[in-house]
Order: C-alpha cells, then sequence, then structure tokens
C-alpha cells in the first residue's frame, strides 16, 4: 500500500513540476514602450512611431528622468492643440534642453490625437526636445504636415484630451487653472496595444 501512495505521489509532483517548468519557459510577450501622460483630467497613453527615432528616443528619456513632471499645459487652443512643456517666450525655447533634427514622413501626419514636438520659428525647423503637443482638431491640421514633428499617436484617452482642450483660458491661451502633467514610459504587449485601438 505504501509503494502505490508513493508512486501516486511521485507522479503528482512529477506534473506539478512539469507546470511549473512549462510556464516559467514559455517565452514572456514582446512589450513595446508607450508614452503615458497623467493629468488631474485623466491619462493619455500614445504609440510612439519607429520612423522617428531620434524624437521617440528623446520622448523615452526625458519622460524617464522625469523632466515634464513639474511642469504643465501652458497653452491651450479648442479646436487647435493642447501644448505643455518648458514655456514658449518670444525669444523661443530658451529652456529646452537641446533641440532635435526633423524626421519628417509623409505618411504620419496631424490627425486627431497625434502627439507632436513643439519649435519656434528656426528655418531648419528644429525641435525643441522640451515641447510636445496634442492635436485637438477632429478633421486634422494638414498645414503643418512636413513643418512640425509628429512622432507618435494617441491610443487612449481622447475624453482627456477634449476636456483639458475645454479648459477657461486668458488671452495667451493659458489655462486660468494649471494643468499639470506627469509624463511616464509604460510597457504593453501587442495584444494590449490592439486591444486599445479597439476600444
Amino acid at each position: 500500500m505504501r509503494v502505490v501512495l508513493n508512486l501516486k505521489y511521485l507522479y503528482s509532483m512529477a506534473i506539478l513540476w512539469g507546470a511549473i517548468f512549462y510556464i516559467f519557459s514559455c517565452d514572456k510577450p514582446a512589450t513595446f514602450p508607450i508614452g503615458q501622460i497623467l493629468t488631474p483630467q485623466g491619462e493619455m497613453l500614445f504609440t510612439l512611431y519607429e520612423e522617428t527615432p531620434i524624437h521617440k528616443e528623446s520622448f523615452l528619456k526625458l519622460a524617464e528622468e522625469g523632466y515634464w513632471d513639474t511642469l504643465t499645459f501652458n497653452r491651450v487652443i479648442e479646436g487647435f492643440v493642447i501644448q505643455g512643456g518648458c514655456p514658449d517666450t518670444p525669444e523661443g525655447f530658451g529652456d529646452s534642453p537641446y533641440l532635435l533634427q526633423p524626421e519628417f514622413v509623409d505618411t504620419i501626419k496631424h490627425i486627431y490625437g497625434a502627439l507632436g514636438a513643439g519649435r519656434d520659428g528656426n528655418p531648419e525647423k528644429l525641435s525643441a526636445g522640451c515641447q510636445l503637443y496634442i492635436v485637438h482638431d477632429k478633421d486634422g491640421i494638414p498645414r503643418l504636415d512636413g513643418n512640425y514633428m509628429i512622432f507618435g499617436q494617441m491610443l487612449k484617452g481622447f475624453e482627456v484630451l477634449d476636456a483639458i482642450a475645454g479648459v477657461e483660458t486668458d488671452s495667451l491661451d493659458q489655462p486660468l487653472v494649471d494643468v499639470p502633467m506627469e509624463v511616464k514610459v509604460i510597457q504593453l504587449s501587442r495584444k494590449e496595444i490592439d486591444k486599445l485601438r479597439t476600444k
């Protein structure tokens, strides 16, 4: 009787360890960096284009450093864009840690929810690393294509975008009540990204 019980025990343990080995030996699904912007109005998530690697890496670097976490959306124009980061002054973006070479791609457009990099009027069309904006025009803004850099697209949070775009502003388009931002990077699998796209 004892032998039978021991065999059953060993058989059960073999199944258990086999299951554990199978679970931990399976490859985890690949993940992709997703831009996350947290505001009092809610969360926005963005995919980042592989076709614009300079701007993508700059965004990831500054987000990981917490660069934007003490800054706000300081220019809000409903039906156009919401813009945030370092101050946009008549002298340009003097507080930007660096400027970025343009990476214009014909197929990447200023559509509703597009994530872009601000710039001043410099003739080289260099982007300010410190500035970002999100397109709020639901018809898109084609006149900006090839002039200002888009490097991402909203996955989630269109209602948040609308809420921020609707806040009350002064004559300089600055919100009367600050709209602070926290910019982070999270990792999502392809399945998780596709699920957000279908919502």
